[in-house]
């Protein structure tokens, strides 16, 4: 698994949605546009491949990128925002007809193949559910969190509540909660009128324990600015809708940290330690589901988690304990693999990152379709941990 080719390895946000129709792409043109007039570096995948819009909200007129001496995709850039989207490959009528190896293809490709330079924060508008491209980001590349988007309709709110919970279980830390359409301020006499309910996006963050980011409110400026390729935040900048983004990105800019635990992507190969991940700088006192370093040394995995807690797992007890389809019975969980078939001396060749949630490993025995849960690793030393 290759690392990202993106410098200075900026922060990655995925802006995301149970649902469609809840302005999340709206969301993240407008988000981008601030932290860009607040002086951050910022970039925009728009990861919604089926539906890509980021492009037409930002006024990015369509054709073909350029390409630099390297072959890498040269972005556009507009408002001071860099962006990668299928809008600009395709003409504005031709439908991406994709299955979904191919669509995770494009994905990755938005990433390590475009020419981004420098950036602070890469945000990532992707499409309503929790499919391939969801697993495929999660996976693939190191967020730094996830923001949920939904309007404070229950039916939002609770397909919402699973897109939240798809991202807890892949390890992805939760940035907070956005309630879009929080209200319709009339323009002539002030009123609020709350259309789809009120406060169901603060009571489902509080619920979760996760951070309320803030409210956006109706506004048909938010709308028309949006069709004529306007941002709201740079053409109605005193406008409540707009003073709502600019409170979210100042808060996404300064809370959006690194978590704590071992610096990934990577990608090691034992024989020669190129690609060995570099520790945490912190190891003791925080999350036990975090992996703060990781050794080799006697045949041995040497784990070290963010709560001080140290391991040691031979490679022959790792190989043993794959749970792979060609390991286990998918329906009954039976072992498949024969102890009696794994070398004693059977060595770890490769380790590398499964997003922040697991690791892949290959044996000395050409075995290499595992993925180790960091769950299933704490469990192996006997350590039971609470939903991790």
């Amino acid at each position: 698994m290759a690392q990202t080719d993106l410098p200075a390895g900026p922060r990655m946000i995925a802006i995301s949605s149970g649902k469609g129709g809840v302005g999340k792409s709206t969301v993240t043109a407008n988000i981008a546009v601030a932290m860009a007039d607040a002086g951050i570096r910022v970039g925009v995948v728009d990861a919604d491949i089926y539906g890509p819009s980021i492009p037409r909200m930002l006024g990015i007129p369509a054709g073909k990128p350029a390409m630099s001496p390297d072959q890498k995709v040269i972005p556009a850039e507009a408002y001071g925002v860099k962006v990668m989207s299928m809008a600009m490959l395709s003409d504005d009528d031709s439908p991406a007809i994709l299955r979904g190896p191919m669509v995770t293809k494009y994905l990755q490709m938005f990433v390590r193949q475009v020419e981004w330079g420098a950036l602070d924060v890469l945000l990532f508008d992707l499409p309503p559910g929790t499919g391939d491209i969801q697993l495929t980001l999660a996976q693939a590349f190191p967020l730094t969190g996830a923001v949920v988007v939904s309007t404070p309709q229950d039916v939002s709110l609770k397909i919402a509540r699973r897109g939240l919970r798809m991202m807890e279980q892949v390890k992805v830390p939760i940035l907070g909660v956005i309630e879009n359409m929080s209200g319709f301020t009339c323009p002539d006499c002030g009123t609020v009128t709350h259309i789809f309910h009120q406060g169901g996006g603060e009571a489902i963050a509080q619920e979760l324990g996760v951070d309320f980011l803030g409210k956006v409110p109706l506004d048909p400026a938010v709308v028309d600015c949006g069709d004529e390729g306007r941002p709201v935040v740079r053409h109605a900048p005193n406008s409540p809708a707009a003073q709502a983004y600019k409170t979210i990105a100042a808060t996404l800019a300064g809370t959006a940290g690194r978590t704590a635990g071992i610096s990934t992507p990577f990608a090691w190969t034992l024989a020669d330690g190129t690609g060995k991940p570099a520790p945490a700088l912190i190891t003791d006192g925080g999350p036990a589901d975090r992996l703060a370093a990781l050794d080799h040394a006697d045949r041995a995995a040497l784990l070290r988690w963010a709560d001080g807690t140290d391991q040691r797992l031979t490679d022959r007890d790792l190989r043993l304990a794959c749970q792979c389809a060609q390991c286990r019975d998918e329906m009954s969980g039976k072992r498949l693999l024969n102890p009696d078939n794994v070398p004693l001396d059977i060595n770890l060749t490769r380790v590398w990152s499964v997003g922040n949630y697991a690791l892949g490993m290959a044996f000395s025995d050409g075995h290499d379709s595992g993925i180790y849960t960091y769950k299933a690793l704490r469990m192996m030393a006997g350590t039971e941990l609470e939903d991790v």
